[in-house]
């Protein structure tokens, strides 16, 4: 097989897939219903996967259901993305303990990287660890436990059929069809022909690992099915980010009053910055115990966490509205300066698992719709800060936001 090539493997060659991975030396890890969500775990065969369930998803609710619908790949997106595997919420950075002569001692922390293939990776999900290799392994000072758990990865990538209500990925450009990053992409089919998945090899191992399968050429008939499942996918997309001038919208808009009608809401539980692809924030924390032994420990932060802003005796953004402020202009604004792309991959997660609904879609319409109506404002901290003309320039005292 060629990169690029397409080919159709049925129902029971998935389960080949699978094997032929594991045989190579690879972890198998894919989506599975457990814990009423669709999350991901090891699976060894088709029958791990959530055959039937169909997710359920709107502002601030989230359910699965299970049908007849003999489909596996027949859902959106749940609260785990493939960041979790690349990025792990903990990780030991670095280990001493006291010497013989009192001297402390470091120890090899370095956990060994196993190869691991992950199947079903949604087209959001792709384009989100394309970001974070931007953000983590291409960067000047790569994160080396990314880099080295990102480069033994093999991805299989599952075109999206069933888009929820909460996704807008056609409005980042990220889906629902795969692009690029991918070793093996697969589109589920389940017509009156059968059930059989058209799959796409997209790098030399992809297309010796999908050689060694069972496999028929595409026909034309396979190849309008295919396109019938992202067209209907298309279609159902409803929710809508403009994006046109979206990162100059918001920086002439810090000062906007719906900044204070979102803080309102907002319960600053980070649940957003948690359930996205994309959110990088890390902290490092040191301990010790009795016998004087140290350990120091990555875990992922928050920007909503008070301390997250802490410089020099004390946070910068001390209330609720400082810090959504900061989340969306981050990642839908100023992400665009620090490395070229947007930081929302459309997979519509934190709208989904905000405890209260917030979306982040129809705050920034809101912002578009009034943008250059906005009137001077106090700030949580009581600091005046002034308006923004459409223009961008100020129409107030001269003023800045962090």
């Amino acid at each position: 097989m060629q990169v690029g090539e397409a080919v159709v493997v049925e129902r029971s060659g998935l389960d080949a897939l699978l094997a032929e991975l594991r045989r190579r030396g690879y972890r198998t890890v894919g989506p599975v219903a457990r814990d009423g969500a669709i999350t991901y775990d090891d699976v060894t065969s088709g029958a791990d996967l959530p055959e039937g369930f169909h997710d359920v998803a709107a502002p601030g609710h989230y359910r699965i259901e299970h049908t007849d619908d003999p489909a596996l790949f027949a859902w959106a997106v749940g609260p785990h993305s493939p960041k979790a595997h690349v990025f792990p919420p903990s990780s030991v950075v670095w280990r001493a303990r006291p010497g013989e002569d009192g001297a402390m001692v470091s120890e090899d922390v370095a956990a060994p990287t196993v190869a691991t293939a992950m199947v079903g990776i949604r087209p959001c999900d792709l384009a989100a660890l394309g970001v974070l290799d931007r953000v983590m392994r291409d960067a000047p000072a790569p994160d080396p436990v990314y880099g080295a758990r990102r480069d033994s990865t093999f991805v299989v990538a599952a075109e999206c059929g069933t888009p929820s209500a909460t996704c807008f990925c056609t409005s980042m450009g990220t889906g629902p069809s795969a692009q690029a990053g991918f070793d093996v992409a697969l589109t589920e089919i389940v017509d009156g022909d059968g059930h059989r998945f058209v799959m796409r090899a997209g790098t030399p191992v992809g297309a010796d690992v999908l050689g060694a399968l069972a496999h028929r050429p595409t026909t034309d008939h396979d190849e309008a099915a295919r396109d019938g499942v992202i067209d209907g996918a298309v279609a159902r997309i409803t929710r809508r980010l403009d994006t046109g001038d979206l990162p100059a919208l918001l920086e002439r808009n810090l000062e906007h009053p719906r900044w204070d009608e979102v803080a309102d809401r907002c319960l600053a539980c980070g649940n957003c910055t948690l359930v996205c692809p994309t959110c990088f924030c890390s902290t490092v924390r040191d301990t010790s115990d009795l016998s004087g032994n140290l350990e120091r420990t990555k875990t992922w932060a928050s920007c909503f966490d008070l301390a997250h802003s802490y410089v020099h005796g004390g946070p910068v953004r001390t209330s609720t509205r400082s810090r959504y402020r900061q989340w969306l202009t981050h990642k839908l604004g100023t992400w665009h300066d620090q490395f070229g792309t947007s930081g929302c991959v459309g997979c519509g997660r934190c709208i989904a698992w905000c405890p209260v609904g917030i979306d982040l879609t129809e705050e920034t319409a809101a912002i578009r719709a009034a943008d250059g109506a906005t009137t001077p404002a106090r700030a949580a901290d009581g600091a005046t800060t002034p308006a923004r003309a459409a223009d961008g320039a100020t129409t107030g005292p001269a003023g800045g936001a962090t």
